[in-house]
């Protein structure tokens, strides 16, 4: 039996399909940056003398920048056949600190075809998890998915 390499296009998934992404170690270059382009520079994150007196016992990461790099861990799989991002719904169970080696355990939780757009709309559950096997997030995404490579064919004209 072949296994398919990803991108996986709108046909390869299935419902109840399980997937698992490669990790990612969350570093402190991470939180500053994402403070630098959203403005978000609440304490926890940025000030350590103040998060170390917080319940927390030292910096954070913002639940939003978990998000961000959860589904950039998922979106290898599916990256040249994503059409679009259409829902993002999520939870934030446990605080995720520097060092924290995070990863993603998805599943396919339902899929609708769409002749429109050569492809349908699929619904991800994916459960962020820490380096311990604590789930961390659950976050649940719609994807508009191609059959094929989500581009336009290039035309030369003469």
């Amino acid at each position: 039996m072949s296994l398919k390499l990803p991108p996986y296009t709108f046909d390869d998934f299935q419902v109840g399909m399980k997937m698992k992404s490669q990790g990612l170690t969350v570093t402190e270059t991470h939180i500053i940056q994402f403070a630098g382009l959203t403005g978000d520079y609440n304490p926890l994150h940025v000030d350590d003398l103040f998060a170390r007196e917080s319940i927390f016992e030292g910096r954070v990461a913002h639940g939003l920048l978990v998000q961000s790099l959860a589904l950039g861990l998922f979106a290898q799989l599916v990256a040249g056949t994503t059409i679009a991002l259409l829902e993002v719904n999520s939870k934030f169970l446990k605080p995720v600190k520097i060092g924290d080696t995070i990863y993603v355990e998805s599943e396919v939780a339902d899929k609708k075809p769409s002749n429109k757009y050569n492809g349908g709309v699929i619904t991800f559950k994916h459960e962020v998890k820490n380096q311990n096997g604590e789930t961390v997030a659950t976050i649940e995404t719609k994807l508009m998915v191609a059959r094929g490579p989500a581009m336009k064919k290039n035309v030369i004209k003469t």
